[in-house]
């Protein structure tokens, strides 16, 4: 079990990550509430999360649970080798969306959300827990269910990404963080 906390002046965020198991996800955000609620059942991790704001400030919050759940990320990729690459394209009604992640240690996102705040949370989330990630929005007019459908293929693809492999895979022979 992955265990992160952050504590700023602006938020409290307090995270425990384990296989499998529920999810207990409590932020005053509902939106994003729902949004990791998908990603963790879809990725089929159990995520304990709590957040509190103390300025107000969306923002803020959001990127700091990107943050702190990407370090829980980077922990976990960093306790053995790991498969690295995963992908997956989930529908979800008018949304199609495809991610594709390296989790070999560089963290850059290349995507484009409809919605900016919830596009940081993904660049922010990348860059801590050092995967490279791309999110395609193929087609899609409703934001609700492209981002959606992104944090569900995210918990998909990191889930093929993060299998134990039996050794480093990589030709360098070592895969090491960069960024964050």
């Amino acid at each position: 079990m992955e265990k992160m906390s952050r504590k700023t002046k602006e938020t409290e965020i307090d995270v425990e990550l384990s296989d499998g198991g529920e999810s207990h996800i409590k932020t005053p955000i509902k939106f994003l509430d729902h949004m990791l609620a998908s990603f963790s059942k879809h990725g089929n991790f159990g995520l304990r999360l709590t957040a509190r704001s103390k300025d107000e400030d969306e923002h803020h919050l959001v990127e700091d649970v990107a943050i702190t759940l990407g370090q829980a990320f980077r922990k976990r990729r960093e306790a053995g080798p790991v498969r690295r690459f995963g992908h997956e394209i989930i529908p979800m009604d008018d949304a199609l969306v495809g991610v594709a992640l390296d989790a070999g240690g560089r963290g850059y996102y290349e995507g484009n959300l409809p919605h900016k705040l919830y596009d940081h949370f993904l660049r922010s989330f990348a860059h801590e827990a050092g995967v490279t990630l791309h999110v395609d929005v193929m087609h899609g007019r409703d934001e609700h269910h492209i981002i959606e459908a992104a944090f569900k293929a995210l918990g998909r693809a990191l889930r093929k990404g993060l299998e134990a492999a039996s050794e480093v895979q990589s030709t360098k022979g070592e895969a090491t963080t960069r960024g964050g």
